[in-house]
């Protein structure tokens, strides 16, 4: 059994919430980077060079990325022989967050009740989901969600007779639908069974896949490949201005599902898809 001081967790939140809000994973970088050699539309290559330098900006003088600093949402993965100490671990983990966004000088974007709506002025409470695994580590995820893509998100109950060509049409659908509204180039997190909630989570997570990487289930990879390649075909493109260049990935995660249902998730990510990943 391993020790871990809740103030450890506090302390690495903190700086993730930072961190994630004004810089991108080395996979959003190289995959923005290679969409602006190759995209064919002169206007889409020019919206593509002014997000590098507004990256670039961002990096050197510590400003966000983005001005919609988001709702953060955190995975725990915790090894099942960890302990905790010092004080309850959600407490500790919305702590970190408070920190991150008041001495990061964040947007803070979360309002107390979904009706009311006064601001809690620290952006908590984050969104937070865990999962035990093997081990005596805790690997934690920081994704600030943005808006703007996150309600272009959608969830579809399809019938099992829709099958895999349903599938793909409502993931289609969902982007199509989406527009420029989802400030594209955008990254695609989709979630294929389980049950409603279970595939919208599914979707969330994958949005933190490395870009690249793709499912190691044949056809899944399959799909990922086919979809990315008619999505970039829609002609939406960089900024929802036109092009070639409308998402960087999709990412598909799938889960048993009962035999009356095939639940679909698609979770779409603006093109910064925040994320830092630690492991404490």
């Amino acid at each position: 059994m391993r020790t871990v001081q809740v103030s450890e967790i506090t302390k690495n939140i903190k700086e993730m919430c930072i961190e994630a809000n004004h810089f991108l994973t080395k996979d959003m970088d190289d995959a923005l980077k290679s969409a602006c050699d190759t995209e064919k539309s002169p206007l889409g290559k020019q919206v593509l060079a002014q997000l590098q330098e507004n990256l670039s900006i961002a990096g050197e003088d510590m400003i966000p990325i983005c001005q919609d600093t988001g709702m953060a949402v955190i995975f725990m993965e915790i090894g099942q022989d960890v302990h905790f100490e010092g004080g309850l671990l959600e407490d500790a983990i919305n702590e970190g967050v408070r920190q991150g966004y008041v001495e990061g000088f964040l947007r803070k974007s979360v309002v107390k009740d979904p009706l009311i709506r006064e601001n809690t002025k620290d952006n908590t409470p984050a969104i937070i989901h865990y999962q035990m695994v093997e081990g005596d580590k805790v690997k934690i995820t920081v994704a600030p969600k943005g808006f703007g893509s996150e309600n272009m998100s959608r969830v579809f109950m399809l019938k099992p007779a829709d099958g895999i060509e349903g599938v793909k049409n409502a993931i289609l659908t969902a982007v199509e639908d989406a527009g420029p509204n989802a400030c594209p180039p955008m990254v695609i997190g989709v979630g294929i069974g389980g049950t409603f909630e279970k595939c919208a989570l599914m979707a969330k997570k994958a949005l933190t896949r490395e870009l690249g990487l793709h499912s190691k289930i044949p056809y899944v990879k399959e799909m990922e490949e086919e979809l990315l390649s008619t999505i970039n075909k829609t002609g939406i493109g960089p900024g929802g201005l036109g092009g070639t260049t409308t998402a960087l990935a999709i990412n598909i995660d799938t889960y048993p599902t009962h035999i009356a249902g095939l639940p679909v998730a698609v979770n779409i990510c603006c093109h910064v898809n925040r994320h830092a990943v630690r492991e404490v």
